[in-house]
């Protein structure tokens, strides 16, 4: 399986002189091409500093991350720009949608960014469009949308440039408990029909019960690993709670 992210002994320190924090202690990992994985993690875990440091936003202290073999460090901004563009997919808890657009011209924003042929920004906004059933959407505001498709929305959104690693970031913290699990199906369209590799952090077990793996982060290191396996969904969270029982810390249960 060709490896998509690749995490290698990457710590990150914030704050200078004698008042200094180790927010990741030492973490490798990596996500394969296709792969569905949570991280998870009571507050101040690390999970937050880890998104930022993968998706860019933050710069690791030491250590290294490769996206689809490329090293993140020493990059300067401009093709850190040009890569998060290219290459990433954003989830946000809060869509991040503009209400002075249509859905549809939500969706094709990053397209147009990149100024790609208007036909073929046609094709990709109706195949994913389709794909996260959002094409009867398309002519509204998101302003005219429930939360859940709002954020279907911006599932299309970030999977139209057909990026190699999607991140989301508490991708149901917005949505009450059945717009979570319409959300979570989604994802897993997303993934196992699209191919989408998703990489996704949430304190929520109920949204870890639909990924293939978990990893949970403890006072910046990983301390745990649950893979799903053969496991049924409902037999995944419940291995899920069991860890973070013995974690500590606030989990959420629907």
């Amino acid at each position: 399986m060709k490896e998509i992210l690749q995490v290698k002994h990457v710590t990150k320190y914030y704050g200078t002189g004698s008042v200094v924090t180790k927010a990741l202690n030492d973490i490798s990992f990596s996500v394969g091409q296709g792969e569905f994985t949570a991280i998870m993690g009571a507050s101040g875990s690390g999970k937050s500093t880890l998104l930022n440091v993968i998706s860019t936003i933050d710069r690791v202290s030491s250590g290294e991350i490769f996206v689809e073999g490329i090293p993140l460090s020493g990059q300067k901004e401009n093709r850190l720009s040009a890569f998060r563009r290219d290459k990433l997919g954003f989830i946000f808890q809060e869509y991040n949608l503009l209400d002075t657009l249509t859905v549809g011209e939500n969706i094709t924003l990053p397209l147009n960014l990149k100024k790609l042929d208007h036909q073929k920004t046609k094709r990709e906004l109706h195949r994913v469009a389709e794909a996260l059933g959002v094409l009867d959407q398309l002519s509204k505001f998101p302003y005219e949308l429930s939360g859940g498709q709002r954020q279907r929305a911006a599932c299309a959104r970030a999977l139209i440039t057909s990026p190699a690693l999607v991140l989301a970031d508490e991708p149901t913290g917005a949505l009450d408990s059945t717009n979570s699990r319409i959300l979570m199906e989604t994802f897993v369209r997303m993934n196992q029909t699209l191919g989408s590799t998703i990489l996704t952090v949430t304190h929520d077990a109920v949204v870890g019960s639909y990924t293939g793996r978990v990893l949970f982060l403890k006072d910046g290191k990983i301390w745990s690993e649950v893979v799903r396996g053969e496991r049924s969904r409902k037999a995944m969270y419940q291995e899920i709670l069991s860890v973070m029982a013995a974690l500590g810390g606030d989990t959420d249960v629907h």
